[in-house]
């Protein structure tokens, strides 16, 4: 075989493997292909769901045998995946990629009858979570969550500092009153969560009325600063960072929608390059 000869057949395999991403990277982008996923993850959540029940041996061994078969499903849902994937050294770049691997990988773990049951078990169940890396929305619900902790946890930190002066001063003013909610700053702190989530707090703030008519400004100040101010702050953050969020989710949607056709372009002009050399081989 000549140097011209074995050319050909790097550049045939070439486009055959070209061939193959092309059309993984389709059934990967295809509408159908993701709503039979996002079926399967919902029929694997309800399966965890039976588990919980008293059912026979035999029905047992049916679930074990989808669970095999979910299991499956899913590893060459990532295999399309990975071998769509045209930057594949960018593949695990991306923590959703990397989530839905461990998931399935640690599902391939046999785990009936032995020590790690449990822990295959759980990750199972996490099996659920893989909706989120399948539906865009959720992706950027949870990375808006994500991007807003740092904002967060300031409006946090100043929660609690309103929090523990409260408690602090309903333990010195209401612990006579009523021990078993004001009787040490945790127990206080406790009790006023409970009044910030409008759980009878009537009733704590008319027992503490009893003995101090006025304490009803404590209790109102209180709801106001966490209930109204703080938590309002808190909505508005992730509300902000999840517009962002959709901004760049829709800019390299823009730039994705460009990206295939150019790929589909050159991988054209491989197979007509593959043609002519096949021709020229002919004759």
């Amino acid at each position: 075989m000549t140097k011209f000869d074995k050319s050909i057949d790097k550049k045939l395999v070439s486009a055959g493997h070209s061939t193959l991403q092309r059309r993984f990277y389709e059934i990967r982008n295809n509408k159908v292909f993701e709503l039979f996923v996002i079926a399967i993850i919902i029929f694997s959540a309800l399966m965890i769901g039976a588990h919980s029940y008293q059912i026979s041996a035999t029905a047992m061994s049916i679930l074990s045998i989808l669970d095999i078969a979910i299991t499956v499903i899913f590893l060459t849902e990532i295999i399309i995946r990975f071998i769509g994937e045209p930057d594949k050294k960018r593949f695990f770049h991306n923590f959703w990629n990397i989530f839905d691997t461990f998931i399935v990988l640690v599902s391939l773990i046999p785990v009936e009858d032995s020590e790690i049951a449990y822990l295959g078990r759980l990750v199972r169940i996490f099996r659920v979570l893989r909706m989120v890396s399948i539906i865009p929305e959720l992706r950027i619900l949870i990375n808006s969550l994500v991007k807003a902790l740092p904002q967060l946890g300031y409006v946090m930190l100043l929660m609690f500092i309103i929090f523990y002066i409260y408690a602090a001063v309903g333990t010195t003013f209401f612990a006579g009153i009523n021990p078993e909610l004001w009787g040490d700053i945790s127990i206080s702190l406790l009790t006023l969560f409970r009044v910030m989530t409008f759980e009878d707090w009537t009733d704590v703030m008319y027992e503490s009325m009893t003995v101090y008519p006025l304490s009803w400004i404590y209790y109102l100040t209180f709801i106001f600063f966490t209930a109204f101010a703080f938590l309002n702050m808190v909505i508005g953050i992730v509300v902000n960072v999840l517009e962002q969020e959709r901004q760049i989710e829709a800019d390299l949607n823009n730039n994705e929608a460009q990206q295939p056709t150019m790929q589909e372009l050159q991988l054209q002009i491989a197979e007509i390059k593959t043609l002519l050399m096949q021709q020229q081989k002919n004759r």
